[in-house]
């Protein structure tokens, strides 16, 4: 199983009703590819991985470079995985500016830092760790 972590940065804020619409279609592309993975999103900040097939995932992440509403796409790891850590979600999903978010026990420092590129590109597996930590608590 190949999987895939980049961030990027939105190019215009983005509204809840923005965000369902993106969630929605990522999860429908998403199923249809045989894609799993998590997207989150803050202070105007995307993270995602994206799990599947090799070829699938690679050429998603092409056609996701393409998107005008981001930009400074970041590919922060990459790999292969023994078995899915996203099973059964075409689209795992968190808004980290929600006011839900900061409930969540495992919100800490750690978590209040920001998701771009820089932060995360020194130590890679950091944004495994993140996504994974919303992923127990959804």
């Amino acid at each position: 199983m190949f999987f895939l972590t980049y961030a990027s940065t939105a190019t215009q804020d983005l509204s809840k009703a923005d965000l369902n619409e993106l969630l929605a279609q990522c999860r429908k592309n998403n199923a249809d590819l045989g894609v799993t993975g998590m997207l989150l999103y803050k202070d105007g900040n995307f993270m995602q991985v994206l799990e599947g097939e090799e070829s699938t995932v690679r050429s998603l992440y092409a056609k996701i470079g393409g998107d005008p509403r981001h930009k400074g796409e970041i590919l922060l790891q990459q790999g292969t995985l023994e078995e899915r850590q996203f099973p059964g979600w075409s689209m795992g999903y968190r808004d980290l500016d929600s006011h839900e978010a900061s409930s969540i026990p495992e919100y800490s420092e750690f978590l209040n830092t920001p998701l771009t590129g820089e932060e995360f590109s020194a130590n890679p597996s950091r944004s495994q760790k993140l996504l994974l930590s919303f992923k127990r608590n959804m």
